[in-house]
Order: structure tokens, then C-alpha cells, then sequence
């Protein structure tokens, strides 16, 4: 199982920028899908959290600028970011409850990361 983040770049501000994450493998069911992201000399942060069911969960300093969604069939999460700033400025994780084909237990499986510039 692993987790593919792809969609990052260098963003002027004001900007939107979408990030996507694909879950593949032998996957069986895949529960809570979610963004973090790590600016540098910082720890890594909660940015959006979905379930499967649809129901979100947004950091405040993202709150009315980003959307999190998700194709269920394509074991996909998406984040659209709009009106970017340097502050978003940040290596972008994707993350993910996944639990295998054959397995016991849920995986809190992780993607590569991204890299977001938000710069002039």
C-alpha cells in the first residue's frame, strides 16, 4: 500500500494550486483521508481532514481558502488551494487510514510529499 502526492510547485500569491494523493495496493477499505503540511523549522501540521463519508475538518488558517475532497473509487483526496500567501509555504503531506487486503489492522499510511512555494 502507499500513497502518491503529486501537484505541488511555485505559486505566486493570490494563486490556487491543486494538490492530489492516490492510495494504491491492495487495499481494502480506506477510512480518513487528510493534508498536512511541514514549513521549514516547523512541525508538521493538520491543514484538512475528510471521511469517508464526506465530512470535513479544516485548520483555521486555511478555513474559506481551501477545499479538501475525495473520489472514492479512485481512492483519491484532493486539496484545491486558492488565494495562496508565502505563509502556505510548506512541504505538503497526504495521509491516510487504510486498511489491507489480508491485514489486521488500519495503517496509517503516509505520501512522499510536495513541495508548495508560495513566492513573487
Amino acid at each position: 500500500v502507499q500513497l502518491q502526492a503529486s501537484g505541488g510547485g511555485l505559486v505566486q500569491p493570490g494563486g490556487s494550486l491543486r494538490l492530489s494523493c492516490a492510495a494504491s495496493g491492495r487495499i481494502f477499505s480506506v477510512s480518513d483521508m487528510g493534508w498536512y503540511r511541514q514549513a521549514p523549522g516547523k512541525q508538521r501540521e493538520l491543514v484538512a481532514v475528510i471521511t469517508c463519508g464526506g465530512r470535513t475538518n479544516y485548520a483555521d488558517a486555511v478555513k474559506g481558502r481551501f477545499t479538501i475532497s475525495r473520489d472514492n473509487a479512485r481512492n483519491t483526496v484532493y486539496l484545491q488551494m486558492n488565494s495562496l500567501n508565502p505563509e502556505d509555504t510548506a512541504v505538503y503531506y497526504c495521509n491516510a487510514d487504510i486498511f489491507p487486503y489480508g491485514g489486521s489492522t488500519w495503517l496509517s499510511s503516509w505520501g512522499q510529499g510536495t513541495q508548495l512555494t508560495v513566492s513573487s
